[in-house]
């Protein structure tokens, strides 16, 4: 792969990749310390590409995202009833939209990446299950566990 067909790869989906990391981290300044280390990697790599180029990407930057997980020390989790507020803001289109992703933060990280690629990234099934390295069973399954987790947490 050329450097020029890289650059514009790399513009087609840059937003999408930076609004897959930050779904998966909830943090945007992570979001883009790791899309930048994927993005190295990936132009190292690039010389090897075969394929759906965005498929790719989102694989390097899963990796990424996985050997942050194992480099930093997991925080403090919080469960679903922090979800939990006072009745009468249930309205507010800019709450509810909030509270759908305090949602996603709290799915364990495999159903929120499956979410993430899945409903926000309009990934294939079979594109998940490449980023993911998973079979595409599974895929299936952690999206049906992830919506009922979602389901739950926003009825409280």
């Amino acid at each position: 792969m050329t450097r020029e067909r890289f650059i514009a790869e790399v513009r087609v989906c840059q937003g999408s990749l930076r609004r897959f990391l930050t779904s998966l981290c909830s943090d945007a300044a992570l979001a883009d310390d790791i899309a930048q280390e994927a993005l190295v990697r990936a132009y190292v790599s690039s010389g090897r590409f075969v394929g759906n180029f965005k498929a790719w990407l989102f694989r390097i930057a899963y990796n990424c995202f996985i050997d942050h997980l194992r480099r930093v020390p997991q925080q403090v989790s919080i469960g679903p009833e922090a979800l939990a507020v006072p009745d009468g803001t249930a309205s507010d289109a800019a709450f509810q939209h909030e509270k759908l992703q305090r949602a996603i933060a709290l799915l364990p990280e495999k159903e929120r990446t499956a979410i993430a690629l899945h409903y926000f990234e309009d990934l294939p099934l079979k594109d998940i299950a490449r980023v993911m390295q998973i079979p595409l069973g599974t895929v299936k399954y952690l999206l049906s566990v992830g919506r009922n987790h979602l389901k739950e947490w926003i009825r409280l």
